[in-house]
């Protein structure tokens, strides 16, 4: 194995990445080393590319980024024995103490000294990628990279949309993102009565379609929560899942949801956001606050969900590229003109990382 390996690097305190040799990560005795297969951009990476405030508070530079990915192991701790070289993994992207009282009272999610995969440690845009066995999830064989690598965003989704009841309920996703297309699809497969799709962007809205919602919304001419009322009797929806992360849709949520209702936040604000504590004191809101997938349950229900066939996840991948176009990649998601963007890692080869084109794998991924 070569003692380098090509990985996009967060270099700098600032907005960009850098494509660069850096060193193959050597293993401990706890640890496994992956072969990148795929790799996803996740909302998360592009805040860490555009270095947002969140961002400047929250990240490690320095590192490979990137947080979700499939690939094969390779190589194996001296202490690992529930994972084998050859198998087919994913990774739990929080890296946990399992001492602290929430580790101990099933809240490890939650753990007070957390270090995130691809965000304050070394991740997994790069050829190989170091990973806790603890935190290895091992796939099917016959599921494809290219959507093996998109189950840490589906558990995001998992959680958020199980996070309380959701059988027969109205359910508003506010936010078409990649994480809110999935939600949509979860929401359906776990028997919500109807799903109601808000975003600004008429790409999203239409892959919203495709994934299930019943109702779209383009807030940027109708107002958010008149339109969420007015799709629910007047009542507002039973459940609002607030993805956006935008201050003023965090604050319509509150409106839109019915009395007694529950909003689950997964979207991550870039700034301080004021709120009205009267809708959520008088109207009985319950708030939840939604920080990766509980561990382990939530990979359970979400393998469980793909076993179904009930999500077509496939209908979210729109693009492919290699790592040397990484630019390119991360325009697009800017613009909001993708669905799920994967990166091929093993297209990556050392002095021949050039112009492989995007394709559209809607047709493609064996299935």
């Amino acid at each position: 194995m070569h003692k380098t390996m090509i990985g996009l690097v967060k270099e700098n305190r600032g907005p960009g990445a850098v494509l660069k040799e850096v060193p193959v990560p050597a293993v401990g005795p706890d640890e496994v080393l992956v072969k990148v297969m795929t790799s996803s951009i996740c909302g998360t990476d592009v805040h860490i590319y555009n270095w947002d405030a969140w961002a400047q508070k929250s990240v490690t530079a320095g590192y490979v980024f990137g947080h979700e990915f499939a690939g094969i192991v390779v190589e194996i701790g001296s202490a690992v024995t529930d994972v084998s070289i050859g198998d087919h993994v994913s990774a739990e992207g929080h890296m946990v103490c399992g001492k602290c009282r929430p580790c101990r009272t099933g809240n490890s999610h939650v753990c007070l000294n957390t270090r995130s995969f691809g965000i304050t440690a070394p991740g997994c845009f790069a050829e190989y990628a170091l990973v806790k066995a603890d935190n290895v999830i091992h796939n099917r064989l016959d599921l494809p990279f290219e959507l093996a690598c998109l189950q840490d965003p589906l558990g995001n989704a998992v959680q958020t949309v199980l996070s309380g009841d959701i059988v027969g309920k109205s359910v508003a996703v506010i936010g078409a993102g990649l994480i809110g297309l999935m939600s949509i699809a979860v929401a359906k497969a776990c028997g919500a009565s109807r799903v109601i799709a808000v975003d600004v962007n008429p790409y999203r809205l239409d892959m919203a379609r495709q994934m299930g919602a019943d109702v779209v919304i383009d807030s940027s001419v109708v107002k958010l929560s008149e339109a969420i009322r007015n799709h629910t009797a007047g009542e507002g929806a039973e459940v609002v899942l607030e993805m956006s992360g935008h201050p003023e849709a965090i604050r319509e949520s509150m409106i839109a949801a019915a009395h007694a209702g529950r909003i689950s936040l997964l979207g991550i604000p870039t700034r301080e956001v004021p709120l009205d504590m009267g809708q959520i004191i008088f109207k009985g809101l319950r708030l939840e606050g939604i920080t990766g997938r509980r561990m382990y349950q939530t990979w359970y229900q979400l393998k469980g969900l793909l076993d179904s066939g009930a999500l077509h996840l496939e209908r979210l991948v729109t693009h492919t590229f290699t790592l040397d176009r990484y630019e390119e990649a991360f325009e697009l998601m800017r613009q909001g003109r993708c669905g799920k963007i994967i990166f091929l890692h093993d297209f990556v080869s050392r002095g021949e990382m050039g112009g492989n084109a995007s394709r559209d794998v809607y047709q493609e991924l064996p299935l």
